[in-house]
């Protein structure tokens, strides 16, 4: 089950900023058995996934997407689904102790799915779904047809590698095993999309002894360390022949933020034996709080802002700020606060909450960024529907007879993902009452009494519009790059975490990779090139 250190169990609160809203007397106190099941608030999310799921099932089990108003499904592919929705809910449904719906999935895997179907799948939505599910429910099952799936996906995937770079193209052709460019620019790669997919052939590796997907998803690394600019931020595209990047937005959002993402996850994953990949996030987190974090004029609330070419041809890359953060920034207020409790500890054990004493001066202050920034998005929930926007844009004049320092640009909803983090890292109840109300919200705006949950178009308007469609993250817990909606599986399992006992899936013992399937820590047996200095691929 991965490598343990000791955790010490502390009863003190670290020192904090109030939160930025001006709700400050119902700011609760940590809670004193950071241990503790919630069971009633656990049962009810495991009620809300059964109700998304038995819809799913009755009106397109198998398909790739769902439509719960139209109640019928969609596949990526005229010949059939790949298994998005079904794979990538499958670890959810084992660790919901769903037995009956996990053996009927299981059953369609094993009888119905196939891979070896024409069209063009995206090889980042389908290694971080499909294949990272494959992997996180082998991890908790030992269920060998998982992991024969699992490589035979793999072995189609990795074809899109073949290119002058290393680079992997953004679509693969999984019957004809090629990959497939960019069809408005073919040289273009997104730098997130290349750089999301180590966890899961790393992990595949070790289980296989075959070192190909080690180095193939390693050398992604060093083509982008190489890459990298004076500040040790990246754009968002990459050139897929010459390994360089292209003059684009710098942003933590989408297109780039799984990126750091992972890069404190690769540390983590193997046992944080590769120290390259170290340096490499604390580089990364160096730059973010020199040119993006903000804060606003009238209170206080951290932000992270954009950097936009001044020139998108000139190849100077010359930037200006841009106030905008998008939803998926969300992910670093729980990764700096991960960050600050294993790269930035001082110390073996660490407390719940830390210390500041056992923290160095570069973790104090990543948590710190980390507990502000949460606040900032919980600040953004504040709508008429109590749900965040996809988009908020920050205001920087302090004379506005505005009664807030934000606006909504794009409204759709949001993750629990760094809420899960700071949960299981802090202890502190509010952490908790913020996923409960989160929770609450989607209940109450985009649960359909037929069965399933819809998005919410418009966060900040009563009543609701809703679109037709239930995301596989939903059932999951994350959020993909176009649409920020309610779905069930990403989001349903970081709440279904944040309620349940702390030692299911502790931290010390597992990564999530960008869609939240867990996979264990491990000392590798494969010996890393890009650690030892070489480059090859």
């Amino acid at each position: 089950m991965g490598l343990c250190y000791p955790f010490t169990w502390s009863l003190l609160l670290w020192p904090r900023p109030a939160p930025l809203h001006d709700q400050k007397e119902n700011v609760q106190p940590p809670v004193f058995n950071p241990d503790a099941a919630d069971v009633d608030k656990r049962e009810a999310i495991v009620s809300a996934f059964k109700h998304a799921w038995a819809a799913y099932e009755r009106d397109a089990m198998g398909s790739d997407e769902y439509h719960p108003i139209s109640k019928k499904g969609e596949n990526l592919a005229h010949s059939g689904g790949i298994g998005y929705t079904v794979v990538d809910a499958l670890d959810t449904m084992y660790l919901l102790g769903l037995q009956p719906e996990y053996q009927r999935a299981r059953t369609w895997i094993d009888k119905k799915l196939n891979f070896n179907q024409p069209g063009e799948f995206s090889t980042f939505e389908t290694s971080i779904r499909v294949l990272g599910g494959f992997l996180s429910t082998y991890y908790l099952t030992s269920d060998r047809l998982l992991l024969a799936r699992a490589v035979d996906l793999a072995d189609r995937l990795i074809m899109s590698f073949d290119t002058e770079s290393g680079l992997p193209l953004p679509e693969v052709d999984l019957k004809n095993r090629k990959g497939v460019a960019d069809k408005y620019s073919a040289d273009r790669i997104s730098t997130a999309e290349a750089a999301t997919l180590q966890l899961e052939f790393r992990y595949l590796a070790d289980l296989t002894k075959n070192d190909t997907y080690w180095y193939k998803a390693e050398h992604v690394m060093s083509v982008i360390e190489k890459a990298k600019l004076p500040h040790n931020l990246v754009p968002i595209y990459i050139s897929a022949s010459q390994g360089t990047f292209t003059d684009s937005e710098i942003r933590l959002g989408s297109r780039r933020d799984s990126c750091y993402e992972y890069l404190l996850k690769q540390y983590l994953q193997t046992a944080r034996t590769e120290s390259v990949y170290r340096k490499m996030y604390m580089d990364s987190m160096q730059g973010v709080h020199d040119e993006l974090v903000q804060t606003t004029p009238i209170k206080n609330m951290t932000y992270i802002a954009e950097l936009i070419p001044k020139n998108y041809f000139s190849g100077n890359h010359e930037y200006t700020l841009q106030h905008k953060q998008d939803h998926l920034v969300r992910f670093l207020a729980g990764s700096l606060m991960l960050g600050a409790t294993t790269i930035g500890a001082v110390r073996k054990s660490v407390s719940v909450p830390p210390q500041p004493h056992e923290l160095s001066a570069e973790g104090m202050r990543d948590w710190q960024t980390g507990v502000n920034l949460l606040e900032t998005c919980m600040y953004t929930h504040e709508t008429a529907t109590g749900l965040a926007p996809e988009i908020a844009m920050f205001r920087t004049n302090k004379e506005t007879e505005e009664t807030r320092d934000w606006y909504i640009k794009n409204s759709r909803p949001e993750t629990v993902e760094s809420l899960f983090i700071a949960w299981r890292l802090s202890g502190i109840v509010r952490y908790r009452d913020y996923a409960w109300g989160i929770f609450t919200s989607i209940e109450k705006y985009a649960k359909l009494p037929g069965g399933g949950y819809a998005t919410v178009l418009d966060v900040d308007t009563v009543p609701v519009s809703l679109d037709d469609k239930q995301e596989t993250f939903f059932l999951v817990g994350s959020a993909p790059f176009i649409l920020l909606i309610i779905s069930s599986s990403e989001t349903l399992k970081y709440l279904y975490l944040i309620f349940c006992d702390s030692f299911v899936l502790p931290l010390q013992d597992i990564v999530f990779n960008t869609e939240a399937h867990p996979l264990p820590v491990f000392a590798p047996t494969i010996k890393p090139r890009f650690s030892s200095g070489t480059h090859n691929h």
